[in-house]
């Protein structure tokens, strides 16, 4: 044979050697690629997730929500406290806790549920147990207050765990703002809604209804949709910290 041809025969053996070689590269680059995939399918979401913190909702993927129970407070066979004008509290929770959820719900970070959508009682052990159930990240009972001195006004937040304290904090705050009314501040009290919660929850005396005065601003539809804005800030503003 020839040198010329035989370097030829050389040349396209180095050739066909260099192709099976990269060939089998990637291949099993491939299969590499398709184990890890598989694998990563097959982890559930929570151990793909990372909570940021015990009592609260890990989002995932920009797709999950933190989970509001908002609380009316009283209804049905419970009407709460009379108002200076004879209006009941019922009414008035029901009417604003509706505002408050329609606010949060605007917001896609938000799943929020309420414990009673028309004039019907929940049992105070109901309430805490929804929010237990649900597994809610914040649980908030909405209230006007009462008081035998009509001049006595204001408001205040109650809460009872340590771990309620900030989301306390954070709604009062915007509430003191938006209500114009006195502020007579965050305080721990063991309402029974608060202490069976397993979960950040606060108590919320918007005002007090036996107040002509803050009766007559808490009824209104502009002071109601204020308050409930700044409700639903207090909750944006507690859980933006996450």
């Amino acid at each position: 044979m020839k040198r010329s041809s035989r370097k030829q025969l050389q040349n396209r053996r180095a050739i066909w050697m260099s192709i099976i070689v990269l060939t089998g590269m990637v291949w099993s680059l491939y299969k590499l690629s398709a184990s890890l995939t598989l694998a990563s399918a097959s982890l559930p979401l929570t151990e793909l997730a990372v909570s940021p913190g015990k009592n609260h909702a890990a989002p995932q993927n920009g797709t999950s929500r933190y989970k509001i129970l908002i609380d009316p407070g009283h209804g049905g066979k419970d009407p709460g406290a009379a108002g200076a004008s004879g209006k009941q509290e019922k009414a008035y929770t029901l009417a604003l806790s509706k505002k408050v959820f329609d606010q949060l719900r605007q917001d896609p970070v938000f799943e929020v549920v309420m414990t009673r959508t028309d004039d019907t009682f929940v049992e105070l052990e109901g309430r805490a147990q929804i929010a237990n159930e649900l597994d809610a990240d914040a649980f908030i009972s909405i209230h006007g207050n009462t008081y035998k001195d009509p001049d006595v006004s204001g408001t205040e937040t109650f809460y009872y765990a340590d771990d309620s304290f900030v989301l306390a904090q954070k709604v009062h705050e915007q509430l003191v703002k938006s209500t114009g009314f006195k502020d007579r501040g965050v305080k721990k009290e063991g309402w029974k809604v608060l202490r069976d919660s397993k979960h950040p929850a606060v108590f919320l005396e918007v005002g007090y209804l036996t107040n002509r005065n803050n009766e007559t601003d808490m009824l209104s539809e502009a002071h109601q949709i204020r308050t409930a804005q700044a409700i639903a800030n207090g909750i944006k503003n507690y859980f933006a910290r996450f």
